[in-house]
């Protein structure tokens, strides 16, 4: 995969697309139970293409709280003790967990891993820290 519309493709393929745009795809990845009223807990990613230095690259951003609802210390300090990918950051009024990607002769495990670890991660924070299942 070396190309945003290779990765696209594949992420049509196997993931829950919820909204496609040119520069961005949103998924929707299932935790838990079968369905929402078994226990089952879900979370929006952002898939989206950013340029650096002409290159292509795949930003994977996921929302797990607002700001004004958790303590971001806290939250820091979670995710250096537990988290190995991606890094936290404020966008807007929202904390998100995120990851970056280049996309230059990019192996399929290196991009399914990192979103299966960011989302992953992102959903267990939205527990700890909010309780509910927002994202």
């Amino acid at each position: 995969m070396a190309t945003w519309h290779d990765l696209v493709r594949f992420i049509e393929q196997k993931y829950d697309v919820i909204l496609r745009q040119p520069d961005e795809v949103r998924v929707r990845i299932h935790f838990g139970g079968a369905d929402v009223d078994e226990g089952e807990r879900t979370q929006i990613t952002v898939i989206a293409r950013e340029n650096v230095g002409g290159e292509e690259w795949a930003q994977i951003a996921t929302p797990f709280a607002r700001t004004d609802d958790v303590d971001l210390a806290a939250v820091l300090n979670e995710i250096g003790g537990t988290t190995i990918v991606g890094g936290v950051v404020i966008m807007g009024d929202h904390v998100v967990l995120r990851h970056s990607l280049p996309l230059i002769n990019l192996d399929i495990n290196e991009f399914v891993e990192p979103l299966e670890l960011v989302t992953g991660s992102a959903e267990l924070l939205e527990e700890l820290f909010v309780g509910s299942d927002d994202y």
